[in-house]
């Protein structure tokens, strides 16, 4: 199968119709979802971008756009660049906020019947706790995906989820501020990223959420340029799957938290893998440039698949990898 990406607009609006009970529901840390499919932080915006063409109230949830507590211009342009099997993204955290995420956005949604998980991002121990503080209770929010993936200023401008100390002290604020579930998505840009798994279990993380971009440079030999406004990108779509997938087999295998699994997800087969590796949950994100409706799409596909593995319902799928074991 071809994995290139290239840009196409949806022709008709899918909407999925079941009676039946919900054989495809999962428990994602005390949420219970429809099915497993969500639409990843980032690529689908706040809802209101993927609203015209799918039904929200049909896929498992959405995880929005990362807010700080104050709005974020973000990076010069160009912000984005195709690559191979994927694409390089430097948004750099532009956001409206949270205030305006609280008034604006999360009264839009209500009555979309989506579950709704808020993702937040910050500079510095303390605004993460005031973040999570700020969404415990907030209408419609269902739980938090806590970035680490930001630089923590008080310490030279390590990222939080590269240190594993810097990583704990994040979820222990978050879980000081916030009686919500939470998701600490990780980067599997790291040395040992079940170290830092673990050290966000530690800290009361109800969960984790991996993985997030990969590093990665485009050039333009002609002009001796980057691509990219600020240099360099994070890599994503089908070309970091594997290593997405040995994240989470690692992370679980570590820690037995409810994972939701992203990084290049592209069809029904990729969601089944990223089950079998330890994921309870998954989240598809750059392939919905490529086609707006696959969350629906797979969503539809996937009672056959499981029942072609043998299987009726995803958590049985979950953590069911086999190991070859030496004799």
């Amino acid at each position: 199968m071809n994995r290139e990406f290239a840009a196409r607009k949806p022709n008709h609006l899918i909407r999925i119709h079941d009676s039946r009970p919900d054989p495809l529901s999962v428990d994602l840390a005390g949420i219970k979802l429809k099915n497993p499919i969500l639409l990843a932080s980032g690529t689908a915006g706040y809802g209101a971008e993927l609203s015209s063409v799918m039904d929200l109230g049909t896929v498992g949830g959405i995880i929005l756009k990362s807010v700080t507590e104050k709005s974020r211009k973000g990076n010069p342009s160009p912000r984005i660049w195709e690559t191979p099997c994927g694409m390089l993204n430097s948004i750099g955290l532009e956001n409206m906020g949270v205030d305006a995420l609280i008034d604006e956005v999360l009264p839009s949604l209500d009555g979309s019947g989506v579950t709704v998980l808020a993702s937040i991002a910050g500079d510095t121990v303390d605004e993460y706790g005031r973040l999570a503080a700020r969404l415990d209770g907030a209408p419609g929010v269902s739980a938090l995906e806590v970035n680490v993936s930001c630089p923590n200023v008080e310490k030279g401008g390590i990222h939080f989820g590269a240190e594993a100390e810097a990583t704990r002290a994040v979820a222990s604020i978050v879980r000081e501020n916030c009686a919500l579930s939470f998701f600490v998505k990780l980067s599997a840009a790291v040395s040992d990223v079940a170290r830092i798994a673990l050290a966000a279990r530690s800290g009361g993380a109800s969960g984790l959420s991996l993985i997030n971009t990969i590093p990665g440079l485009a050039v333009d030999p002609s002009t001796r340029r980057p691509r990219l406004g600020a240099v360099t990108g994070g890599l994503s779509g089908p070309a970091i799957k594997p290593i997405a997938l040995k994240a989470i087999w690692d992370c679980y295998s570590a820690t037995g938290l409810p994972i939701i699994g992203c990084g290049g997800i592209y069809d029904v087969d990729d969601v089944c893998e990223f089950l079998v590796a330890g994921s309870t949950a998954v989240a598809i994100g750059t392939v919905t440039f490529q086609d707006p409706e696959r969350a629906l799409e797979i969503i539809e596909a996937l009672p056959r698949a499981l029942s072609a593995l043998g299987v009726e319902s995803p958590g049985e799928l979950t953590g069911s990898l086999r190991v070859w074991r030496e004799a």
